[in-house]
């Protein structure tokens, strides 16, 4: 029996590269269907539960994608509230590649250090990259500064993570020397979650740093987020610092998107968000 995939994107042109990876994998067949949302996804979700039988519904999933977070996140509620008993397939949620780039990111951090009690820093934190990055490294017991230009949508972004995922994060501003020097302040981990060739931080806002231990950027354009890094750092030792770029953490982003299109169809139960998709990352060499 085909498995067969489909791909529920919040824009009005879907993701050619969420199509890539699908097929990579192991989709059978891909259908994209651009512009779906709370409203008009229920026809769509009714084919895909009711036309196979219980015993052959793994081998149909959904995957949400699009670049708002926000709206991939009412369209997976929406979604859930339609399944009922055991008419259900298992759906993943990865609007701009949030949850899979976060949790690359994070699953090499605390491979190599050690985050509970320690203070992490996501700048940047406000977009659906450092939500997420911010909600599992709390999780996994750091004490998480999310940062943006405007304390206001940080403290917007805390607040969401808080009612989503149960979880405490700190709001705080990164605007300028003085703010960027306040949030970095005793830190030692660093997660850059910045827009394609926005720089977030100076070479010398973290090379001389007392505190700090390791930086992930996720940016592959220059300017890099960081400067003085280099795109391809994997676990590479800068001043004194375990530095991971955007094509380092970006080869484990891709295994694991991978990863988890073959996890959806291993049964028709599963929801794929934050926590999973780490769950997923974490298990990966």
């Amino acid at each position: 029996m085909k498995k067969l995939l489909f791909h529920f994107d919040t824009d009005p042109i879907a993701s050619v590269f969420d199509t890539v990876v699908a097929y990579d994998g192991g989709a059978d067949q891909l259908t994209q269907l651009a512009g779906v949302t709370p409203e008009n996804c229920h026809p769509l979700v009714e084919g895909a539960i009711y036309t196979r039988a219980p015993k052959d519904k793994k081998n149909t999933a959904l995957f949400i994608g699009g670049s708002d977070l926000a709206a991939g996140q009412e369209l997976l509620a929406a979604v859930q509230k339609i399944f009922f008993q055991k008419f259900r397939v298992s759906v993943m949620l990865d609007s701009n590649g949030c949850n899979t780039t976060a949790a690359a990111g994070v699953a090499l951090i605390t491979r190599n250090v050690d985050v509970a009690g320690k203070t992490a820093v996501v700048l940047a934190g406000t977009g659906p990259v450092g939500q997420r990055a911010a909600v599992m490294l709390a999780m996994m017991g750091a004490n998480v500064r999310l940062t943006s230009r405007q304390l206001d949508r940080s403290k917007q972004s805390c607040q969401l993570m808080k009612e989503k995922f149960d979880v405490d994060l700190e709001p705080m501003v990164a605007s300028d020397d003085d703010s960027i020097a306040a949030a970095l302040d005793g830190a030692h981990i660093v997660f850059g979650a910045g827009k394609t060739g926005i720089q977030l931080l100076r070479a010398d806002h973290w090379q001389q740093h007392p505190t700090l231990e390791v930086l992930a950027d996720v940016n592959t354009a220059p300017p890099l987020g960081f400067e003085g890094i280099d795109m391809m750092d994997n676990n590479t030792d800068r001043f004194g610092k375990k530095i991971f770029g955007g094509i380092g953490i970006g080869a484990l982003k891709l295994r694991l998107h991978r990863a988890c299109i073959g996890q959806l169809f291993e049964s028709n139960d599963q929801v794929l968000d934050a926590k999973q998709v780490f769950e997923i990352a974490q298990g990966l060499d």
